[in-house]
C-alpha cells in the first residue's frame, strides 16, 4: 500500500476494485463501511459479484471478469474530457502524458459501454466521483492482479491516481490489499527469482558485492524461476528438486493435473508447514514448522508496516521455527548460519536493506513501524511518495485492452471466476481443521445467477458436474442473484471440489501470474 490502514479514516472517495473488502480485508472493509456511512465519503466499486459493498455504492460497475482495463481507461477518458484532471500535478509530478492521453481517446464511455456492458453514464458519474473527490483511495486485490493483463490492470490503477493527483497524498494513494499476514514480507525479504531483500535485483553489480561481503559467498547473478515457471521446469527434468515452505500448491495453484505431474516429477520434494497439507502428503520428507504463536520474528503487513511476533506458547512435538530449521539444513550442506536467535537474524536483514536499515527488535517493542525507515532516528513511512515520485516523477503507461487468454464458446459456454470465502482462509489448511467454522461451512458450492440455472434446469443444493479444457470436478450449486448471466463463481478452499483443476494456468508476461479469475467451463446436472 501506498498509504496506510488509518488513512482509510481520511478518504473522501474510494474505488474499490477486484477487493471483496468486507469478506477478505474485514477491519479495512470496516474502517471503509464507516467512512461511507458515518462521514459521507463516496464509494465506487468494481466487480464481477454484486459484493456486500456493492449494496452501500454510489455507483456499482458490475462487469464480466475480466474487464477491468476498459473500464479504468474510460473513466480516464471522461476525466480528461472534462478537464477533471489535475494539471499541476501532472505537469509538475509525471511525465508521458501526451501518450497517455492519445491513448484513451478510443475508450468512450459509449465503446466501454459496447465492450462492458456497464452503462456509460455509470462510467461517467464514477470518474466524475473519483476526480472532484479529494482525496481519493484505491482499493484492490487480486480480482485485479490474477489476470494474463494483470500487470497492465495495475498500471491503469496507478495512471488514474497520477491523473487526479492522488499519490503521495494522505487519504489517497493505490493500495493493494494483501491476501496474506506476511505477503508483503515475504517479498521484502528477496521471495522473488529476480532480488535478494528490498527489491534489490541480483543482475546489479553493487547488490552483488554487498551481499558477497556480508555471506562470505559469490552471489549467484541469474533470475532464477518463479513458482508458474517451477511447475513446467519439473515436468520436463529442469528441476529434480523441491523445497516447499508453508504453501499448499495441490490446492492453491492453477490446472492441478499439471501440478500434480510436476510434482510426481521431482526426484525429491521437501514440504515444511504446520500440518499434513495435500502437498505434504505429496513429499518424501516433511519437517514440521512451528505456528506463528510458537516463534519469535516480524511480519510487515499490508501497509508496509513491520510489527513483532512474539511465541506465546512452546511449540509442540518435534516443530520448530522456519529460521532454525534452514540455519540447521544450510550448516549441514556446508554454509554456517550461526544466528542466536531470531533478533540476530532480523539485524542481519537490516544490515543490508536500506529501507529495513532503522530497524531493530528493540525499536519495534513497543508498535509496527511502516517501512522505508533508512535511519535509527527516522520514524517510518506511512504515505509513500510524497512530494516526489521514487523514481522522481511517476511515469504514465498506456495500457491498451487484450482481454483475457480463454474466452467462452459453444463447447465452454460459461465464465468461472474464483476467490475466497468469508469463513475459510486460503488453501484450507487451518480453517478446515477448526471444527466450529467447518461445521457451519463443511462444502464449497457454486454460485450461478438464476437465468442459467433455469437453462440448465438445476436449483441450490444440485450437484453438478463442471468442466474446463483441463479437467473436471462435481460441486454444489447455489442460485444467486450476485453474478452476472453468464458467470460462475467458486472458491478454492475445499479439496473435495479442487476448483484449481479447472483454472487457466496463463500467465501475466511481467509478473507471471496465473488468470485464476477467467476461465471458460461448462456445467451439466448429475
Amino acid at each position: 500500500m501506498t498509504n496506510s490502514i488509518a488513512d482509510v479514516g481520511t478518504s473522501a472517495a474510494f474505488l474499490v476494485i477486484g477487493s471483496n473488502t468486507t469478506w477478505n480485508h474485514p477491519i479495512i472493509g470496516d474502517a471503509v463501511k464507516r467512512a461511507v456511512t458515518q462521514r459521507g465519503a463516496k464509494l465506487i466499486v468494481v466487480d464481477p459479484r454484486r459484493i456486500e459493498l456493492a449494496d452501500m455504492a454510489n455507483v456499482f460497475c458490475h462487469i464480466q471478469p475480466g474487464h477491468n482495463i476498459p473500464i479504468l481507461n474510460g473513466m480516464m477518458n471522461v476525466i480528461l474530457a472534462e478537464d477533471l484532471h489535475d494539471q499541476d500535478y501532472v505537469a509538475e509530478r509525471c511525465e508521458n502524458f501526451d501518450e497517455l492521453a492519445g491513448s484513451l481517446l478510443e475508450f468512450t464511455p459509449e465503446k466501454v459501454e459496447e465492450i462492458t456492458g456497464v452503462p456509460a453514464d455509470a462510467i461517467r458519474e464514477a470518474a466524475r466521483i473519483y476526480a472532484t473527490s479529494k482525496p481519493a483511495s484505491i482499493l484492490y486485490a487480486m480480482g485485479v492482479t490474477q489476470h494474463s493483463q494483470g500487470t497492465d490492470g495495475v498500471k491503469a490503477l496507478a495512471n488514474l491516481a497520477m491523473l487526479t493527483g492522488n499519490v503521495g497524498v494522505e487519504g489517497g494513494g493505490v493500495n493493494p490489499l494483501r491476501g496474506q499476514n506476511n505477503v508483503q514480507g515475504a517479498c521484502d525479504l528477496g521471495g522473488l527469482p529476480n532480488v535478494v531483500t528490498g527489491y534489490q535485483r541480483v543482475v546489479d553489480d553493487a547488490t552483488a558485492e554487498k551481499f558477497g561481503t556480508v555471506w562470505g559467498r559469490k552471489l549467484p547473478r541469474e533470475v532464477g524461476l518463479t513458482v508458474t515457471d517451477v511447475a513446467h521446469a519439473a515436468v520436463d527434468g529442469r528441476v529434480k528438486g523441491l523445497f516447499v515452505l508453508g504453501e499448499n500448491p495441490m490446492i492453491s495453484d492453477p490446472d492441478l493435473t499439471h501440478i500434480e505431474k510436476a510434482l510426481d516429477s521431482l526426484d525429491f520434494l521437501v514440504v515444511q508447514d504446520i500440518f499434513l497439507t495435500e502437498t505434504a502428503m505429496k513429499a518424501d520428507v516433511v519437517l514440521p514448522a512451528a505456528s506463528f504463536a510458537e516463534k519469535d520474528g516480524t511480519f510487515t503487513n499490508t501497509e508496509r508496516k513491520v510489527q513483532r511476533v512474539r511465541r506465546a506458547v512452546a511449540p509442540r512435538g518435534e516443530s520448530r521455527a522456519d529460521w532454525q530449521i534452514i540455519a540447521d539444513l544450510s550448516r549441514r550442506m556446508g554454509y554456517a548460519m550461526e544466528y542466536q536467535d531470531a533478533s540476530a537474524v532480523f539485524d542481519e536483514i537490516a544490515g543490508v536493506t536500506p529501507s529495513y536499515a532503522g530497524l531493530s527488535y528493540a525499536r519495534l517493542e513497543n508498535g509496527g513501524i511502516p517501512w522505508p525507515c533508512p535511519t535509527p532516528d527516522h520514524q517510518g513511512t506511512p504515505t509513500l511518495h510524497v512530494g516526489q515520485f521514487a523514481r522522481g516523477k511517476g511515469l504514465f503507461h498506456p495500457v491498451t485492452f487484450q482481454g483475457a487468454d480463454e474466452s467462452p464458446d459453444s463447447e465452454f459456454p460459461l465464465i468461472l471466476t474464483t476467490g475466497r470465502e468469508h469463513a475459510h482462509y486460503h488453501s484450507g489448511s487451518m480453517t478446515r481443521r477448526c471444527g466450529r467454522i467447518n461445521d457451519c461451512f463443511p462444502e464449497g458450492f457454486m454460485e450461478m445467477h438464476p437465468v442459467d440455472a433455469e437453462r440448465l434446469a438445476v436449483a441450490t443444493g444440485d450437484t453438478v458436474t463442471v468442466a474446463s479444457r483441463r479437467g473436471e470436478i462435481t460441486t454444489k450449486v447455489k442460485v444467486v442473484e450476485s453474478t452476472l448471466p453468464g458467470t460462475v463463481f467458486m472458491s478454492f478452499h475445499y479439496s473435495e471440489s479442487p476448483v484449481n483443476v479447472l483454472t487457466n494456468p496463463a500467465t501475466c508476461p511481467t509478473a507471471k501470474i496465473p488468470e485464476y479469475k477467467v476461465c471458460a467451463v461448462k456445467v451439466q446436472k448429475t
